[in-house]
């Protein structure tokens, strides 16, 4: 008889310990899973204040995957002055103390083209529109609009520019909020042109056709000037929401411009910083099947938001906070203790079944052969485990999922609470909350977890085995 046939006849001639074996490793596996699919999950969102309009989505950057490429180059650099990947950090002494300034260039922050234009292509996208930075420039020639009983001293004291693809997809302008008076929106293309709140054009007695001069507003030495032909004025229902406090950034000081124009008027031409596109839909019918195709474009998600026209957005639990750190932490502990109780298992296994080893022993049956078969009688066990528990993990993974994201939203919560009056924003914080988290088991999941399980049962059972190797026969026999 062959040593599966034995093993097989040994699994079911002692049912009490299949399945209590059985049982360990099918719960084993099923924590495991719901583990790693736990830091995977995705985590639905409603943001209530990046919201896209119309039929069309809008794509932003992932702030929470920002700060975690800021700390893997801050890493990678380590303690010394230099630049990586657009991540820069000096060492500079502020009151005789030495510190660190950091900061972070265009080519880190911006949105990339070539992102943009895979979604852009995919079939039942109709057009789509890239945004710039609200970037703050130099009024030259012409004044701009301020508060009278506001001090000026720590404002830049210029206007900011807003540069579009096509205007007509900005957000302001496609909600119906900001909307043309006179002339026309800048057509796609065209360069060093602008249009103007009336606010601005009424103080400074500016109409379609004339030419206003922009400088370096940090700079204010800075000699270069650039110039943008108004084409169109605007007037809005609501004042637009300042990109930063101060009259710089005011609503009636927006100027929105061509696509290129702000990175020139700040002295960094061809190193633009793109922070939204929005992409619209062809058939609003067809808007649910649309965003499936634009979420499987072959691009770095992690690094984005893609929020639709509801306001929600998925995003990586790998992005949500620190989750994905928290369901590593939750897989090695689980293996660790799965490892612990293996080893006891095993050791009951081994001191119920003396007077068998002994005997097969004094047949001439090799320890190793011995080793062997209990092995086998334990992967064949816990093959049927691992099975089932595939079967069963989804639903776990999800409860498992949710419970890590309302730890993630309490300790949050806990910490604006602390936060509360010690932190001023200099903008609107973005409103979300969670409507729901998605945790897939995948084939990746499941080859990992076969073969975690798999080495756990080999180290527990070798580890048993050890006393088992240290007696010979008559030893065992004597013990019985």
């Amino acid at each position: 008889m062959n040593g599966f046939s034995l093993a097989w006849r040994s699994v079911i001639r002692k049912p009490v310990k299949s399945v209590l074996l059985f049982t360990t490793v099918f719960i084993i596996s099923l924590l495991l899973l719901s583990g790693m699919s736990s830091g995977k999950a995705t985590i639905l969102m409603q943001d209530h204040t990046r919201q896209a309009v119309g039929a069309g989505l809008l794509l932003e950057e992932n702030e929470a995957n920002r700060h975690q490429r800021i700390d893997a180059l801050a890493r990678q650099l380590g303690h010394k002055e230099g630049s990586l990947g657009g991540y820069h950090q000096k060492k500079i002494t502020v009151n005789g103390e030495e510190s660190w300034r950091t900061w972070t260039d265009h080519s880190f922050e911006t949105l990339f083209v070539e992102d943009i234009e895979i979604i852009a292509g995919t079939e039942g996208i109709a057009d789509y529109n890239i945004t710039t930075v609200t970037t703050a420039v130099r009024p030259v020639d012409f004044i701009r609009i301020e508060d009278e009983d506001v001090d000026q001293y720590s404002d830049l004291g210029g206007v900011s520019l807003i540069g579009n693809k096509d205007l007509s997809m900005d957000a302001d302008f496609l909600s119906g909020n900001a909307f043309i008076t006179d002339g026309r929106m800048m057509k796609e293309g065209e360069k060093d042109v602008c249009v103007i709140s009336s606010e601005l054009a009424d103080k400074n007695q500016l109409k379609i056709g004339s030419r206003i001069r922009f400088g370096n507003c940090r700079d204010k030495e800075d000699t270069v000037i650039h110039e943008a032909e108004v084409v169109g004025i605007y007037q809005v229902n609501q004042p637009i929401t300042p990109y930063m406090y101060g009259d710089t950034y005011r609503s009636e000081n927006i100027i929105f411009t061509d696509l290129d124009f702000p990175e020139k008027a700040d002295g960094k031409a061809g190193d633009p910083l793109y922070v939204k596109a929005y992409f619209k839909v062809a058939d609003v019918k067809d808007y649910e099947t649309v965003k499936k195709r634009v979420m499987e474009a072959d691009i770095a998600w992690e690094r984005y938001d893609l929020i639709d026209n509801n306001g929600t957005m998925n995003t990586l639990s790998a992005n949500f906070n620190e989750m994905e750190k928290y369901s590593k932490v939750l897989v090695w502990v689980i293996s660790g203790a799965s490892l612990v109780i293996l080893f006891l298992i095993f050791q009951f296994w081994m001191k119920s079944r003396n007077r068998e080893i002994g005997m097969m022993l004094s047949m001439g049956t090799t320890k190793i052969q011995i080793l062997a078969q209990i092995m086998t009688e334990a992967l064949m066990i816990a093959s049927v485990g691992v099975l089932l528990s595939f079967l069963a993990a989804p639903g776990v993974s999800g409860l498992m999922a949710d419970y890590l994201v309302e730890q993630q939203i309490q300790s949050a919560e806990e910490q604006d609470v602390l936060d509360e009056g010690k932190v001023a924003f200099s903008y609107e914080k973005s409103e979300q909350s969670v409507v729901g988290v998605q945790a897939e088991i995948t084939a990746g999941m499941f080859i990992q977890d076969t073969a975690g399980t798999a080495l756990l049962i080999t180290i527990s059972v070798c580890v048993s085995g050890i006393a088992l190797w240290k007696k010979n026969p008559k030893d065992i026999l004597q013990d019985l």
